[in-house]
């Protein structure tokens, strides 16, 4: 009973073909069922004339699946994001005589190197994603752990009341738990918990959930908030970091400069109030002030966007202190 979930990334509804749509957005989600393996496949519906969905998608993915027609900055843009956002497992299909040994110097360096390059079957690829699927097994939530959900959609269900979205990234969560809503801190109580369509005491890391909740409203919640008891949760409106910017970036960062800082369903913009870069300025040190809170557990990785960038829009990462 395993869960994989793959972000697609291809000519605009290649995932039909893999999996029977579900919510739709400007992320649109497909699901794969076999037995009790599920796979959730992803596309940003709204890209690439935004940014933010390509993020959302790779934010949610355990591996990718790229289907290249040509060699364009759309395909640059896939492998930067891929490799920001460290999606280490992925499977590339290449069309329109496109070779392997062709593509892989554009791969080399990233974690794009290591994927797999695979034949434009459909049955295949469903196969080989279910595989991966049945080989995730989570471990049902044991007393005392912790968990945490950022949510991409939220709606009220008649008869059901609030219903939230989204996969859970750390621990596990069971139904009755006591949850903070993040930022702000409300409580909420866990109604129910729902994967893909069959009703579950619980969930753990790695698993797509539709969860009911009680003392809250849908019209209070956002994309981005998150859902969670683990302690460690922490909420900032001002960084100081460390960024390490990607290879192809042209100039130092300065003060003034209005970035978007990618972190779990968060796309938020960060003005850069001051640079230090101690002679690397690949690598410098930054003081971002953020429009509003990001959430975040220690330790985590955001991904920086300079939606001013033309051709260039993803800039590099961030450590979370």
């Amino acid at each position: 009973m395993g869960n994989l979930n793959v972000v697609v990334l291809g000519p605009a509804g290649y995932a039909k073909d893999l999996g029977k749509k579900g919510t739709e957005s400007d992320i649109t989600f497909y699901n794969l069922k076999k037995g009790d393996d599920t796979v959730t496949i992803v596309e940003p519906t709204r890209y690439p004339e935004r940014l933010a969905p390509l993020f959302y998608a790779a934010s949610t993915a355990d591996a990718a699946l790229i289907v290249v027609d040509e060699i364009s900055p759309t395909f640059g843009e896939w492998v930067l994001m891929l490799d920001e956002a460290q999606i280490e497992q992925g499977y590339i299909v290449l069309r329109n005589y496109l070779t392997p040994d062709g593509v892989a110097p554009l791969l080399r360096g990233t974690v794009l190197e290591h994927y797999r390059f695979v034949d434009e079957d459909p049955i295949a690829l469903r196969d080989l994603l279910l595989r991966e699927a049945h080989a995730r097994t989570p471990v049902p939530p044991g007393a005392g752990t912790v968990g945490t959900v950022p949510i991409d959609h939220h709606f009220n269900v008649h008869g059901i009341g609030t219903v939230v979205l989204g996969d859970v990234v750390r621990g596990g969560i069971k139904k009755h738990d006591a949850l903070k809503v993040y930022p702000g801190e409300r409580a909420v109580m866990v109604r129910s918990i729902q994967k893909h369509d069959n009703d579950f005491d619980w969930a753990a890391e790695g698993d797509r959930v539709g969860i009911a909740l009680k003392n809250i409203e849908s019209d209070d919640l956002d994309r981005g908030f998150v859902l969670s008891n683990d302690p460690a949760v922490q909420t900032r409106a001002t960084l100081e970091v460390q960024a390490t910017l990607v290879r192809y970036w042209p100039t130092p960062l300065t003060a003034g400069t209005v970035l978007h800082v990618g972190h779990w369903m968060q796309f938020i913009p960060a003005r850069v109030e001051a640079v230090r870069d101690g002679g690397d300025w690949r690598q410098p040190t930054l003081t971002l002030a953020l429009e509003k809170d990001i959430v975040y557990l220690p330790g985590d990785t955001a991904v920086l966007h300079y939606l001013e960038g033309g051709k260039l829009r993803i800039a590099g990462h961030i450590k979370l202190p």
